[in-house]
């Protein structure tokens, strides 16, 4: 069965590098945990203020189980 998942993590100016391998982590927690055999996908798309700063990052994993 496929399934989607779906991580988020905000980013401060000089913090992104940290918070970008945080959310490393917690994808490959999840994906070791769950026991998933097969990634199929894994995309990233930036959030921004009113501003057009970005502000976060979702990423989306999309696997079989």
């Amino acid at each position: 069965m496929i399934k989607v998942k779906t991580f988020s993590s905000p980013l401060k100016i000089f913090h992104a590098k940290n918070e970008l391998e945080n959310l490393d982590q917690m994808v490959n927690k999840f994906i070791e945990e769950k026991k998933i055999s097969k990634v199929i996908s894994v995309n990233d798309a930036c959030t921004t203020d009113d501003t057009g700063a970005t502000i976060g990052v979702i990423r989306v994993v999309t696997y079989e189980r």
